[in-house]
């Protein structure tokens, strides 16, 4: 089960961006990996084209693996495990297993 989703605050907790924040711009479910905005830099080298007329390297962001990151509890500022809470009302929430508060 993917406890990570598009839009959460990550702190990526193994690799040369260990420590570091940033927010998911997109999930690769088949590969288990997402794409973390400013973080896990690759410079890519690109052949002149018509969309790229310049060439050159171009710096973008790699995938990385989910394993790899920890969603950040915006009540206690830190990295935390996902938990579930079933609502009365039969929704379905994310939580903060240390404060319990539902993540955004």
């Amino acid at each position: 089960m993917i406890r990570i989703r598009k839009n959460d605050t990550v702190m990526i907790i193994k690799g040369r961006d260990r420590g570091k924040t940033g927010r998911v711009m997109k999930i690769l479910p088949q590969e288990m990996r997402a794409i973390i905005e400013g973080r896990n830099l690759i410079k890519k080298h690109s052949r002149k084209s018509q969309r790229n007329p310049q060439g050159g390297i171009i710096q973008m962001e790699s995938p990385i693996q989910l394993s790899n990151l920890m969603p950040v509890c915006h009540k206690c500022n830190k990295p935390a495990r996902v938990g579930s809470i079933i609502e009365k009302d039969g929704k379905k929430l994310r939580v903060c297993n240390k404060c319990k508060e539902a993540l955004a």
